[in-house]
């Protein structure tokens, strides 16, 4: 895995490319680590994205037919493993991107929803193919699925596990949007730039409260929404917003 830090930007590279970016547990790991060692005092956004004709093939197939373990032993495993990219990419005040250069499946599927935003290549395929390896939906794909392309749409692509384009993740909700592969690279860095001139510690509090509702009873979720705003008027960046407002100039957010 390839991580490098410019402009604000952390870019995560999964790089087994002969292996289709398939997860490896340290990979796994690693890909936790990165997002959690972010910060809004140093960073705007994080970008994942795949080497080669890939953004990632999920689980390392080769790896789970080698395995011998107790269903305890499963559970710690993938608690350790897959379920520290989600816990880490759910807590990150830092926005996630998802450049999808190539095919997203199974975990590759998953990560792409519990992205912030993301964008694919035309010719990308995604499929929630956990159940051809006789799995279920991980990564928070239980969970995140259903509130991205709703209940039916999400059962259809578990239950099945059939592939779909690029088109069809825009249409359901899964992506942002399906672009010609030429076009990705500038379409991510026009969102960066944009994400850029916005105040990442508001950002932050806005995914805190986006995410600590999910599921959550409408009461739980306005006292939710109300600490955040109240957070967010003590920030130096509400000031800074206000002034320029006031000032007919463009902000310069921290």
């Amino acid at each position: 895995m390839q991580i490098s830090d410019s402009d604000g930007v952390r870019t995560v590279t999964f790089d087994r490319p002969d292996a289709k970016n398939a997860f490896t547990e340290q990979a796994a790991r690693d890909l936790a680590e990165a997002i959690s060692g972010t910060s809004t005092d140093d960073h705007d956004a994080i970008v994942l994205t795949g080497e080669g004709d890939a953004f990632s093939a999920g689980g390392d197939i080769e790896a789970m037919a080698a395995r011998e373990e107790t269903a305890a032993e499963s559970f710690e495993r993938v608690q350790d493993t897959l379920g520290q990219v989600v816990e880490s990419a759910m807590t990150s005040p830092v926005p996630i991107v998802a450049k999808v250069n190539g095919d997203a499946v199974g975990a590759g599927l998953a990560v792409t929803a519990v992205s912030d935003f993301a964008y694919a290549a035309e010719d990308a395929t995604f499929g929630c193919a956990f159940v051809r390896v006789g799995l279920v939906p991980d990564t928070g794909g239980t969970f995140l699925l259903p509130k991205l392309v709703g209940l039916r749409a999400a059962k259809r692509l578990a239950f099945t596990a059939d592939f779909f384009d690029a088109a069809e993740a825009a249409e359901l909700g899964l992506i942002n949007d399906a672009v010609p592969a030429d076009e990705l690279e500038d379409t991510v860095a026009d969102l960066l730039e944009t994400l850029g001139k916005r105040p990442s510690e508001t950002i932050g509090l806005a995914k805190r409260a986006m995410h600590e509702n999910l599921g959550t009873y409408w009461r739980e979720a306005l006292e939710q929404e109300l600490l955040t705003q109240s957070l967010a008027y003590g920030t130096p960046d509400h000031e800074e917003g206000v002034s320029a407002f006031l000032e007919g100039r463009s902000p310069d957010f921290s």
